[in-house]
């Protein structure tokens, strides 16, 4: 099979695989389960060692860095269709790229709890979560001129900072692993990296973040893994690994102004996605390349569904509510597209009119069915733009019906 670069690299699409090393483990003496589990949570365990990626030649097999290349020219189509529109979808789009990234993490919201979450007023934890998501996403992209160890902190802080501030700003200082119960790491899925070796491999990943040699959707995908892998946080590490797809994509010039929701492409086969990982972990790039570039066709065939349904409902709204070209009730209807849950005074605050003013913009789009109040009486009225929430909830829909059986 040819490859593409001039390199001389792994044949097909084998990769430096992830080792691994003993390390001590001494009990707290605090542990609380049963005597089999304590007893088991002794001697030594075996954290893994990626390899340092920064300078591996950059060989891939032909049609795997063709899949790659229209991958990636899919979504530079998208993001100019969707970048030239006049309704505010390309804020749509970020909310629902965050709502699908924490979804893979079983953090499930509903969109109209993301939106009273947006304005501060919403009980769900998980729609609290979303919300910082969105923080993580957009500081990703802000930072993607010059992505670097210093980025990913900073995209950390933005993610975490207002639910768990203590772990903010720093890498983990200590073990941690996925699954196998809270004891101890020894009956774990994964042991990420011993805590020692990750500001290393950090510096490192984020070398090859900054590479030109390969296709971007390969590089994305494979610093992806590689980041996962290292698991350089106590928490909220694949929330800002798949961030740090979105300010790669924009770093390597995919997109320009829009956020296209890959999570939600990867939200369809969330087996798949991490048996992929687990796949590169093993010294292959092939399933993480081929996931993250059918994530993006599958992300950009949602997303123009959606982006459909915003701009009916945007004319639709337009031949019912009739009103002067001045009129507030105008930008009012661009706002409900990206903050469907609002109130009097976020209207004013945001239009910068006056609460009267607000109070009748919003009564006329009530009076004509497009928007809904939610609470009762005079105070802490809530009114939503229930269309938009629907075409929100249809895309998470969509989304976890690309699951394979379903």
């Amino acid at each position: 099979m040819s490859e593409v670069s001039g390199s001389v690299g792994m044949p097909d699409s084998t990769w430096p695989p992830t080792t691994y090393e003993s390390r001590p483990w001494v009990r707290s003496g605090d542990e609380l389960g049963s005597r089999r589990r304590i007893r088991a949570a002794a001697g030594p365990y075996d954290a893994a060692v990626p390899p340092f990626i920064s300078s591996v030649p950059a060989s891939l097999p032909s049609d795997l860095a063709a899949l790659a290349d229209d991958a990636g020219r899919e979504l530079t189509r998208f993001d100019v269709e969707v970048g030239g529109l006049s309704a505010p979808v390309s804020s749509i789009l970020l909310r629902t790229e965050s709502a699908s990234s924490s979804e893979v993490e079983n953090l499930t919201s509903s969109a109209k709890q993301v939106a009273l979450a947006e304005i501060g007023d919403s009980s769900s934890g998980n729609a609290i979560l979303v919300v910082g998501n969105v923080a993580a996403m957009q500081a990703a992209i802000a930072l993607a001129a010059d992505l670097g160890p210093t980025e990913i902190l900073e995209t950390h802080r933005a993610l975490l900072e207002k639910s768990d501030p203590d772990i903010v700003g720093k890498w983990r200082d200590d073990q941690v692993w996925i699954g196998g119960g809270s004891i101890s790491p020894h009956n774990a899925t994964f042991i990420p990296p011993h805590h020692d070796r990750v500001p290393g491999l950090m510096d490192d990943v984020m070398k090859f973040a900054r590479r030109t040699d390969l296709p971007v959707i390969a590089q994305v995908a494979i610093a992806h893994a590689q980041f996962e892998s290292i698991h350089p946080f106590p928490d909220g590490n694949g929330r800002t690994g798949r961030a740090l797809v979105q300010g790669m994509l924009r770093a390597g010039g995919v997109t320009k102004t829009v956020t296209v929701p890959v999570s939600a492409g990867l939200l369809g086969d969330t087996e798949g996605y991490f048996g992929a990982l687990t796949a590169y972990r093993n010294g292959d790039v092939r399933p993480i390349i081929e996931t993250m570039a059918e994530a993006s066709f599958a992300a950009i065939r949602n997303g123009r569904i959606l982006e459909q349904d915003i701009t009916s409902l945007s004319a639709r709204w337009d031949e019912t509510v009739r009103a002067r070209r001045d009129s507030s009730i105008h930008p009012l209807k661009t706002l409900l597209l990206r903050q469907p849950v609002v109130t009097v005074a976020i209207v004013a605050r945001q239009l910068e009119v006056s609460l009267a003013t607000a109070e009748s913009s919003v009564q006329k789009l009530v009076d004509a069915g497009v928007l809904f109040q939610t609470s009762k009486g005079r105070r802490n009225r809530y009114f939503q733009a229930t269309d938009v929430l629907t075409a929100l909830d249809a895309f998470g829909a969509r989304a976890r019906r690309q699951r394979p059986g379903r």
